[in-house]
């Protein structure tokens, strides 16, 4: 099919590239995001801009809570329609759980409860949710959204699309794609070193885009091979579930030995038995990891067979001064409160999932190297924007000499994909701060604002890709820069309004989740605003060279041997 591989490899990485860079550069830009998504949480919740708190008391505060929990009115409608009928009145809490980190001022708490009238699975359950003040037990209104943790975070790795789990099949073949696409542009690429260091800003479009694309590319080559290979095997039970379907039996047989070997019930025995005091196995808890040489608080607590004779108690340590996600848990016996097992050290397989589990979703406290993966996602971005003008660029005026709309269509994509994308996390957050605290809904409004801000960014990227067809820049990317300017302002101004909590009053506190949110915005306004004048520039110099009879054809000509060879 090819005369050499090198060309082979140049097939799979432009087509691997345009196709599934669409979902990569959601998947990179929304992940930069999720590196600060209990920051933007704080900045659309403003009720909850406070310090963080340690996990409150169990026996006074927690316990009450976790009582008056009831499932999901979702979850329940669901259950109904599974069992084909009414459900009982009360279904029984079988497990709670309550977890916190080093950036959460609230407190999340989680309840699973026992569907008792299915025939077809014993096991059915539900679940419910809620969130607290930490600091009085308040809960905060279930409609409010948090739009760094429960919408930027879930886009980054499902893309909200939930129906047979089909988001995670599809960012799974797209950081697939990405692994071939990083492979094939080393092979494509020969000097590797000399692009690392190459970029010609003033040349013509179609030159300094690529050059743009290799640099980044490069410089983040480690970054994106990680993350790509990670996010794969974090979800590799999903991709290849054996253990829920060949191996079922097998599964549940270690799950039951495992149990076993750390004596932890893996049924309840069906008889009630009162919780004994949680709050001084907590205390037995942060005794045994001081002496191991790791003091430290409760991150994770967990409570299974709720009300049961066989109920336990796990407390995990808060792990957020180590890489790994979480730390070695204490088992309780639930009615007694005598240590059950103690989590020894992993072993070296169990300890390197672990390590790059908690590399990639980076709850530990080390800002710098936040930025750096903030800096590693956008990098992403670029490259594969790059990557998508210069696919137009290169063929733009052969598609618009033959009457093609191919250059077109993917133009008009690239835009709504990359700026609009920008222009409706913007919506959102501008929404977050307009939308009445007490509108029915709230959350579902906010959602519709980004989804709604996306369509419309990508009908106007549509329309004004028409310059395209004509082997023109298209202006759709200058306008879209100014929404993204405009928009970034007004969620800074609307901020200030609604809050009171301007730039000054946050810096002066050192209440870096808002402060360093606005600052972003800001930066965000900067960039957009100066790639408008820069795409204005070009656009006028373009027109100017197309009315005169005298295109640009000197540098195209200039710079075609190097575009070839690369």
């Amino acid at each position: 099919m090819f005369s050499t591989f090198r060309l082979s490899m140049t097939w799979l990485h432009t087509w691997f590239g345009l196709v599934l860079g669409y979902v990569l550069v959601v998947v990179f830009f929304f992940g930069s995001l999720s590196v600060f998504d209990r920051e933007i949480d704080r900045w659309a919740l403003p009720e909850t801009r406070f310090a963080p708190q340690p996990m409150p008391s169990f026996d006074a505060m927690l316990a009450p809570i976790f009582e008056r929990m009831s499932p999901a009115a979702d979850e329940l409608e669901a259950a109904r329609a599974r069992v084909g009928g009414a459900l009982p009145e009360v279904l029984p809490a079988t497990s709670w759980g309550a977890y916190t980190t080093h950036r959460d001022p609230v407190l999340e708490l989680f309840a699973e409860f026992a569907v008792t009238n299915n025939p077809d699975d014993p096991d059915d359950h539900v679940h419910g949710q809620a969130t607290i003040d930490p600091r009085n037990g308040k809960p905060l209104p279930d409609d409010r959204l948090k739009i760094g943790s429960e919408f930027f975070y879930p886009m980054h790795f499902r893309l909200h699309l939930t129906w047979k789990d089909i988001g995670y099949w599809i960012v799974g073949l797209a950081a697939m794609a990405m692994l071939a696409a990083l492979v094939s542009g080393i092979v494509i690429h020969r000097r590797i070193f000399r692009e690392f260091f190459t970029f010609r800003p003033h040349k013509h479009t179609q030159r300094s885009v690529l050059d743009l694309h290799n640099l980044t590319g490069v410089v983040a080559l480690p970054f994106h091979f990680f993350f790509a290979l990670t996010g794969l095997t974090i979800f590799a039970d999903m991709y290849l579930p054996v253990s829920e379907t060949m191996f079922a039996s097998q599964a549940h047989a270690a799950e039951m030995a495992e149990a076993q070997s750390k004596g932890l019930p893996f049924e309840p025995a069906g008889v009630s038995a009162p919780l004994a005091s949680v709050d001084a196995m907590v205390v037995e808890a942060k005794r045994r990891w001081a002496a191991r040489g790791m003091p430290g608080e409760v991150g994770y607590l967990f409570v299974e067979h709720v009300g049961d004779r066989n109920s336990y108690v796990s407390l995990y340590r808060a792990g957020s001064d180590r890489v790994t996600l979480i730390g070695q848990a204490i088992h309780f016996e639930g009615v007694t409160g005598r240590v059950l097992h103690e989590e020894p050290p992993p072993t070296v397989v169990a300890g390197i999932n672990d390590y790059l589990t908690g590399l990639h979703l980076q709850h530990f406290e080390h800002w710098p190297l936040r930025w750096l993966y903030v800096l590693g996602g956008l990098l992403g971005c670029v490259c594969i924007a790059t990557g998508f003008i210069f696919f137009v660029e290169k063929r733009k005026r052969q598609h618009a000499r033959a009457g093609a709309g191919g250059a077109r269509w993917v133009d008009a994509m690239a835009v709504a994909t990359v700026a609009g994308m920008v222009v409706a996390a913007l919506s959102i957050l501008v929404a977050n701060r307009l939308l009445p605290a007490d509108l029915e809904h709230r959350d579902a409004w906010e959602k519709g604002a980004f989804w709604c801000a996306w369509l419309l960014a990508f009908a106007h990227a549509a329309w004004r890709s028409a310059a395209v067809q004509d082997a023109r820049l298209s202006p759709a990317w200058r306008e879209q820069c100014c929404a993204i300017a405009v928009l970034a302002v007004a969620a800074v101004i609307l901020n200030w309004i609604t809050t009171g909590d301007h730039l000054w009053k946050t810096l002066a506190a050192r209440y870096w989740p808002v402060a360093g949110l606005d600052l972003a915005l800001l930066v965000v306004a900067t960039i957009a605003a100066a790639a408008a004048l820069a795409l204005g520039r070009r656009e006028r110099a373009a027109q100017r060279a197309h009315e005169s009879g005298h295109p640009d054809a000197r540098q195209v000509t200039e710079d075609a041997p190097e575009i070839v060879r690369a």
